[in-house]
């Protein structure tokens, strides 16, 4: 429990050194965060080249679930290179993926028979996702959010809709994509309040879209995040799913849930969307499925994937060690019941955070699911102005402390730490946090 350990001021001159390296050979489409060059980790610990150690509260971008560097995992992974690296499971067969396909089938959610397909990344299983659901339906058109994050492919970019930034340039994307308002509760798109509301942001769909100008025949499915992730933690009411799987069903849509970042057991359940007791046609997977190596899923009813040979594929998808390391993922978050953990722990953070927001005038919400946490800093708690700037700087002073921790949307500060976690070491990081708080309230004359 010596951690964090800073010993030189970050970023220190190894990490300069190699930024500057990096800027000369890197592509400038990376968008990082601050000038942190990770050398080691272990469990929820990250150590920098200059041997600053800190305490991970994004978990290498909400991958490293079950915490950095498990033993467990390290010892499937020489195991699995030794007997067999890779060997296409689109063309050719191996125990590993068959295997993890069968565990998946039986942690997402719904009583009904599956089948899964391989890709290397979130983005990969969304464009599966969107194949799939084309393919099957014959429908041209789909449904998603303001506010979501699909991925940066040219599939998954069209419906992504978080930041300008992404879209800028690009068009024209994949045609048939309507964006309709997601339920952030905090900052109503309709200036309604739940639950008097009604939950008419799925009312709107219907009346607005689907009887204005989108034939409903034509909708293939609606693609959401249970939680929305680059667009700010944002949490659906209860009872949300429920009713726009009702609103689904009417107009025979898929759903679509992309769990690549609320999955695998990061919002206290395997699957996000069981916190709203729905049962997806499909889930798309990838981060913390694999511990660190590339592998996306996307998990569906089987008939979705009864489709002609060679219609989609994916040379390393499913590849043998990425697929050995995810079931070692899965036995990890059961043998060590991290569901249990994620939620105890998330229920502890969330419990501070909103001492937070009682204590200082900075701290507009506080919302999350397990592990999987935002806290929303405004610059009034009446007008809810985003805080982008007190954001910005409680990140970086909180870096520099010894908690490496990023934002969402424009203003929150997300907490997504390896679910291994103990609340000893989330609270060492919460009090590191909220000294940060202070100090850039105190810069910036906040009262």
């Amino acid at each position: 429990m010596n951690h964090p350990n800073i010993k030189v001021p970050p970023p220190g001159p190894k990490a300069k050194e190699l930024v500057e390296r990096d800027h000369n050979v890197i592509s400038s489409s990376y968008g990082r965060w601050y000038p942190l060059v990770v050398e080691r980790a272990e469990d929820c610990i990250i150590w920098d080249v200059d041997g600053n150690s800190y305490i991970d509260f994004n978990s290498g971008l909400v991958v490293m679930n079950v915490g950095h560097n498990h033993p467990r995992i390290v010892k499937a992974v020489k195991e699995q290179v030794e007997k067999l690296i890779h060997y296409s499971n689109t063309d050719f067969y191996y125990r590993e993926a068959i295997e993890l396909a069968e565990e998946l089938t039986k942690i997402t959610p719904g009583n009904f028979p599956k089948k899964v397909f391989f890709g290397n990344s979130g983005a990969e299983a969304v464009e599966a996702a969107i194949k799939a659901i084309k393919w099957h339906t014959r429908r041209p058109r789909i449904i998603g959010y303001i506010g979501a994050f699909h991925g940066r492919t040219m599939g998954a970019l069209s419906i992504t809709a978080s930041k300008p930034i992404y879209r800028d340039h690009f068009f024209p994307m994949m045609p048939g994509v309507t964006h309709v308002p997601f339920p952030y509760c905090y900052r109503c798109p309709f200036k309604m309040e739940y639950p008097s509301c009604g939950l008419y942001c799925v009312d709107f769909i219907e009346e607005q879209v689907l009887n204005k100008y989108i034939p409903p025949d034509e909708v293939g499915a609606f693609f959401f995040e249970p939680i929305q992730g680059e667009g700010g933690y944002v949490v659906p009411p209860p009872k949300y799913f429920q009713k726009l799987k009702k609103l689904a069903d009417k107009y025979d849509i898929k759903i679509v849930s992309d769990e690549v970042q609320a999955g695998m057991g990061r919002a206290g359940k395997w699957f996000a969307i069981e916190h709203w007791s729905v049962e997806p046609d499909v889930i798309s997977s990838a981060k913390g499925i694999a511990s660190g190596f590339p592998l996306g899923a996307m998990i569906s009813r089987a008939e979705l994937q009864e489709w002609d040979k060679g219609a989609h594929a994916s040379t390393f998808g499913g590849n043998p060690v990425s697929a050995r390391v995810a079931l070692e993922v899965i036995r990890i978050i059961r043998e060590e019941k991290l569901l249990d953990n994620a939620t105890k722990v998330g229920e502890h953070i969330m419990k501070r955070l909103n001492e937070f927001k009682d204590d200082y005038a900075v701290v507009g919400d506080v919302r999350g699911k397990g592990l999987m946490i935002g806290m929303e800093l405004v610059k009034n708690k009446e007008t809810k102005e985003p805080a982008k700037e007190i954001a910005h700087d409680v990140m970086i002073d909180s870096w520099k402390n010894g908690v490496a921790v990023i934002t969402a949307g424009i203003s929150t500060i997300r907490i997504a730490p390896p679910l291994t976690i103990t609340s000893e070491l989330a609270d060492k990081a919460l009090d590191i946090i909220e000294n940060s708080i202070k100090k850039v309230m105190k810069e910036r004359e906040v009262k």
